[in-house]
């Protein structure tokens, strides 16, 4: 039954991406850029990236700031998403080597140097972007806070109004809270949305792409045979108008 259950919300969620995702959008010639490595190419059945990034309601033209970006997995797709009237910054403690080659091979993507805690976009974004990275949020400190509040704000104030904050991160499950951020590396998804709607977000909607119910929340992210497949909350909030 909760096979079936969850076949059903997978459909509904991909109509409504579906809804938001721009026709324009070519996901075949956007997942084949041969700029993307073949280790992100071999991520991709499960990280299913076309349709998190449709239901994330990303479009041509859009101005993203991506927390946290990483080896920059998303950051080439949401690149080609966005197009060249588009823009990503990548949002990031320093300048890394992975991050430049991308920038220099991606015109639209900016690389935004910021402390913990701050998003140095220089305009207004369309979307403040971030998957995976929340529980890490919480595990680092800025004076007596940890950076997830503060990175909150810093998100409500770069967004345009109306603008889109998007979360995908491991669930942690039911009561566990923050409490395993720095162990198993998941954060409870309700202690996620708790806090961002406490931010002054409305939260918009979830999508069930990345849930899987053989995890049973208790094993670290990384370990083998639970990498990858995760159970993974999906959330859209927007800022008010």
């Amino acid at each position: 039954m909760r096979i079936t259950s969850l076949a059903a919300l997978g459909a509904t969620a991909l109509a409504c991406a579906a809804a938001v995702a721009s026709p324009k959008t070519d996901w075949r010639a956007v997942l084949a850029d041969s700029a993307r490595p073949d280790a992100d190419k071999a991520r991709d059945a499960d990280r299913r990236p076309a349709e998190v990034v449709a239901f994330a309601g990303v479009r041509p033209g859009a101005k993203i700031a991506e927390l946290a970006p990483g080896g920059g997995y998303f950051t080439r797709i949401l690149s080609g998403a966005v197009g060249p009237k588009g823009v990503v910054y990548a949002i990031a403690r320093q300048e890394t080597p992975a991050l430049k080659a991308i920038a220099d091979a991606k015109p639209n993507v900016k690389i935004a140097v910021s402390p913990p805690g701050t998003i140095a976009v220089p305009e207004p974004v369309d979307m403040v972007w971030t998957t995976l990275n929340y529980h890490d949020f919480k595990n680092v400190k800025v004076g007596d806070r940890d950076a997830a509040g503060i990175i909150n704000a810093a998100a409500f104030k770069a967004l345009k109004p109306g603008g889109t904050y998007f979360i995908v991160d491991h669930e942690a499950g039911k009561g566990v809270g923050a409490t395993v951020t720095n162990t198993l590396h998941r954060i409870e998804g309700a202690t996620v949305r708790q806090e961002v709607e406490a931010a002054g977000f409305r939260f918009e909607a979830e999508s069930p792409l990345l849930r899987h119910a053989a995890d049973d929340h208790s094993q670290r992210v990384i370990e083998t045979g639970i990498r990858g497949k995760t159970d993974q909350f999906i959330y859209r909030f927007r800022k008010p108008k």
